[in-house]
């Protein structure tokens, strides 16, 4: 009697820390909601008298009234286009090398702690890297190209750890049907494993990308600046982007520039919004015609 007492005594505490558990969870989730919903309602308030196309079209001004975001715009567009030519190759590449290539050995799995460990690395640090490498140390000075090598270096591991995933959703039958054919091992990746993992891949990509184009710190630390009178047109030149604009608006002391980086932010806002519905299509579309 006393042990079936302690078992639904036992049974019944676990319910209540289950359902306290459940409730503090749901509690974290409204609370993060809500203030976020508070702060895109406060960024849209200040913003949304300011948003228009001249301010998409107008070049920074020191007048609030001409200040425009068409160098940062256009900075921005030319930092994603360079990092996913760079980020991309590299980081699917080395995805397919790491799944399907490489013997699995000692070197293997340290070479993936190393990119599991890099895609937790604050992306200041790369930002240092940059500096000292491609600034300095290959004389690309601080230009769009330099800014551009330094968010693939942010951005890297995180798609080819993405890659990986989406390479290890693909099940072996399929890989084992091909070889059974006689289709070699690139004949099998490229025309089975690659459009199987498509979906999962341009996910993780364009997400990296989303997180590439609303990073500040890595770019400040390269040299990006704060005030560009031109819209950059090679890869020598130098360069500022959205975020930088943004940082360069809310440090002035004038309110109406303060509503200049809301607008910026709304701006900022709708290119990120694009991309990850762009990254759901993607998955939502490629994903139906898959069937294992």
């Amino acid at each position: 009697m006393s042990t079936k007492l302690d078992i639904y005594t036992t049974k019944r505490r676990g319910r209540v820390l289950n359902s306290l558990f459940t409730a503090a969870c749901l509690l974290a989730t409204i609370t993060c909601v809500l203030v976020l919903l508070g702060l895109i309602w406060n960024i849209i308030n200040q913003g949304q008298n300011w948003l228009d196309w001249d301010f998409i079209e107008h070049l920074p001004s020191r007048f609030p009234e001409k200040a425009g975001i068409k160098t940062a715009l256009w900075g921005s567009i030319w930092l994603i286009g360079l990092t996913a030519l760079f980020s991309v190759p590299l980081g699917v590449g080395a995805a397919v090398y790491l799944e399907e290539y490489a013997p699995r050995t000692r070197w293997r799995k340290l070479i993936q702690l190393n990119i599991a460990n890099l895609a937790g690395v604050p992306s200041i640090v790369y930002g240092i890297l940059g500096l000292g490498l491609f600034v300095r140390a290959l004389a690309f000075e601080r230009s769009v190209l330099s800014g551009a090598l330094t968010l693939t270096l942010v951005v890297l591991p995180i798609i080819i750890l993405a890659s990986q995933e989406a390479l290890r959703a693909v099940p072996d039958s399929i890989r084992r049907s091909a070889y059974a054919l006689g289709a070699t091992r690139w004949q099998t990746v490229w025309y089975q494993v690659l459009p199987a993992s498509l979906p999962g891949i341009m996910t993780g990509v364009i997400l990296s990308l989303s997180r590439a184009l609303g990073e500040a710190a890595p770019l400040l630390v390269v040299g990006a600046m704060a005030y560009v009178p031109f819209v950059p047109e090679k890869l020598s030149d130098e360069f500022t982007a959205l975020p930088i604009q943004i940082f360069n608006w809310t440090s002035r002391p004038q309110e109406e520039f303060h509503h200049l980086a809301a607008a910026g932010i709304l701006v900022l806002l709708v290119v990120l919004v694009s991309m990850n519905a762009v990254a759901v299509f993607v998955r939502h579309k490629y994903g139906k015609k898959i069937r294992w």
